[in-house]
């Protein structure tokens, strides 16, 4: 079978698939699955090169799982982004002893235009501000606001009640805002 990158297959056939030897499956579901783990991972990193790490490990362990994968309710999505969150707060314990100022800042391959401009200070803000979120709760904004995953969804990734997601995503808009609130109008909010 051909690769295609429509395929609308569930991630759960494309695995049971790629599990019996489809490679076409396989590349179908790292299409579609890589970018996602991907965006998790650096939103929690904030290193890029990091992230790619993390992303790359994620998508060996779920190849690694494929012939065995059972899915008794759970989804693919479900099981890797646990995996690529895992991974990311290893790495982020990991790295605890370096100090937050020591960290680089993502460079910007934008051209100079002012609103191209506005945006990355905005999305650089919140990825520091991000950094800054407890762990918990930043894996509870990533995957709930930035990702667009339901509060059932994330609980099951974090191994947590959904009034526990429902509590750590509202700490970690309250703590987003606080962070940014002074910030309104260096960001090109004014006043409104």
């Amino acid at each position: 079978m051909a690769f295609d990158a429509e395929d609308d297959r569930t991630d759960e056939a494309l695995l049971a698939l790629y599990g019996r030897g489809d490679a076409a499956a396989a590349r179908a579901l790292a299409f579609r699955l890589t970018p996602r783990v991907l965006r998790v991972a650096a939103r929690m990193l904030g290193d890029a090169a990091e992230a790619e790490d993390v992303a790359q490990e994620a998508m060996l362990r779920l190849w690694r799982i494929a012939p065995d994968w059972r899915s008794d309710g759970a989804k693919v999505s479900t099981w890797l982004y646990r995996v690529v969150v895992n991974l990311a707060t290893d790495r982020l314990r990991r790295r605890r002893s370096v100090p937050l100022d020591a960290v680089q800042e993502p460079e910007d391959d934008a051209p100079g235009a002012v609103g191209r401009m506005i945006e990355a200070d905005r999305a650089a803000a919140l990825e520091q501000a991000l950094l800054e979120l407890p762990e918990r709760q930043r894996e509870a904004v990533v995957l709930r606001h930035l990702e667009g995953l339901a509060n059932p969804e994330i609980a099951a990734i974090m191994g947590v009640g959904v009034e526990a997601v429902e509590s750590l995503v509202a700490r970690g808009k309250r703590g987003l805002t606080k962070a940014l609130v002074d910030r309104r109008e260096e960001l090109g909010f004014g006043n409104d």
